[in-house]
């Protein structure tokens, strides 16, 4: 860990000794953790008065590469990607200096090295990339830039909890940036309910549409879910009439609900009392609005990302109300368009759309879900308890130039490293992939479609049999 911060310190120093009046390149990745990495460097820039031109991409990929070789600008950050493109960047970029501020598994560059390349990855360093994410990287980089950039580690962490790096509770570096983030006193953490919506959905609500923590007779049903409130005594409504979210309940009400919980899934789980967990509280922030929780932030960041307007979530994490309000209403759109597709998912199984084998789900959404959804989409599913322990499931969707996007998630984790996989069967293809061993994502040609399935097939099938 000492060795990557002396790397990070010495990436800035040769950073402030080329400087000059011409602006500096931001290209961000499209999810949270991107667009949080992004709005770090933005903030720690314009604190030291550097001129910045940032935009997003959804993928990183040779023909992005050769575009920014035809701009003026010398020096380019890349945050949340550029690790799995070393030889291309370092052919087509001599001009310029390069600084990757990227989580994800590189290969070193094979041939000889022409372009000034700083590639500040935890990997290179025996880091595991689940202890750091690209948010986390850009916040330790403006923090050697200047001390004041100590504030802005909530939103790192908000970065990271958009690329699930807090289930087993920070760790490393991450647990280093959460100390920073209290002591410049932007985040609380209290012990609660490990469910999503703690801010914005009543109460009955948030136990209707509880799938982290499934309570029998409760989770999936509104009926049930307002039964075991009032067999509880917990009034849904206040005395004005408004439905009580669970912030709103007294010290009494709320052990009563967790006790009430625990018990209720006494039997489905060894552990049934494993429903508590770290909120993350963004002190500045109002209850009820989904900025409190850095969890539902992270969200909302993404659906920026992900409905195509990153600059709404750029303006979020730096505090612009206007940007606030219009990610707000942005985050019930994108709320609308999960719920569509996964009810499209719902309504095609057993149809030539989804193929579905022992331990392997290849959803082909075609034109029916986002591109830029898709990956989102196979998260809820894994979680979702449709499919054992284990599976794969492959989700695709048509981009608007052509290609097909491509997610693996694997359910409660395998042992196969999907992140390897798909950069192998893309690449066959003159595609890209990559990713995580239990999260990854490619890139291919529309016309790539049937001849990826079948390989993807095939490389899962030879993967399981030499497992067994």
């Amino acid at each position: 860990m000492q060795n990557f911060l002396s790397y990070i310190i010495e990436c800035v120093k040769i950073f402030k000794n080329n400087l000059s009046n011409e602006p500096v390149r931001i290209v961000g990745h499209l999810d949270c953790d991107g667009i949080t990495a992004s709005s770090i460097l933005i903030k720690a820039f314009y604190r030291e008065n550097i001129k910045f031109v940032y935009s997003s991409n959804r993928q990183l990929n040779e023909k992005t590469i050769i575009e920014l070789k035809k701009e003026h600008y010398k020096i380019i950050f890349f945050a949340d990607f550029g690790s799995n493109l070393l030889d291309i960047i370092n052919e087509e970029l001599n001009e310029k200096k390069i600084f990757i501020l990227d989580h994800h598994k590189f290969q070193d560059i094979k041939k000889s090295v022409k372009t000034e390349i700083y590639n500040i990855n935890p990997n290179k360093f025996g880091i595991d990339d689940n202890f750091i994410c690209g948010s986390g990287i850009a916040y330790l980089f403006s923090k050697c830039l200047n001390k004041k950039n100590k504030s802005l580690a909530y939103i790192a962490l908000i970065g990271a909890i958009g690329d699930m790096q807090d289930i087993n509770g920070f760790s490393e570096l991450n647990k280093y940036i959460l100390n920073d983030s209290i002591e410049s006193n932007d985040i609380e953490i209290k012990i609660g309910l490990s469910m999503f919506g703690l801010q914005t959905k009543p109460l009955y609500k948030l136990l209707q549409f509880s799938t982290e923590i499934f309570i029998p007779g409760v989770t999936g049903d509104e009926n049930g879910a307002k039964m075991f409130l009032n067999n509880l005594g917990i009034d849904l409504i206040d005395k004005n009439g408004n439905y009580r979210k669970i912030f709103d309940l007294n010290k009494e009400e709320t052990n009563k609900l967790i006790t009430a919980i625990i018990i209720s899934r006494i039997g489905i789980e060894n552990n049934p009392e494993n429903i508590l967990g770290n909120i993350y509280l963004l002190k500045r922030e109002e209850d009820g609005v989904p900025t409190r929780d850095a969890r539902e932030f992270s969200t909302l960041i993404n659906a920026c990302g992900r409905l195509n307007m990153p600059s709404l979530g750029v303006g979020a994490c730096l505090n612009d109300k206007r940007s606030k309000e219009k990610a707000f209403e942005l985050l019930r759109d994108y709320k609308n368009e999960i719920i569509n597709s996964l009810n499209w998912v719902d309504k095609n199984r057993k149809t030539e759309n989804i193929i579905e084998r022992e331990k392997l789900i290849i959803i082909n959404s075609k034109n029916n879900i986002r591109d830029t959804v898709i990956g989102t989409v196979n998260s809820i599913l894994t979680k979702s308890g449709l499919f054992e322990n284990g599976t794969i499931i492959v989700s695709m969707a048509y981009s608007i130039d052509n290609n097909i996007k491509i997610s693996l998630r694997s359910v409660n984790n395998s042992n196969i490293d999907l992140g390897s996989i798909i950069k192998d069967v893309c690449e066959c293809l003159n595609g890209a992939g990559g990713g995580h061993p239990n999260a990854a994502g490619g890139l291919i040609q529309l016309d790539k479609e049937k001849e990826f399935i079948e390989k993807i097939v095939l490389k899962l099938n030879k993967l399981e049999i030499e497992e067994k």
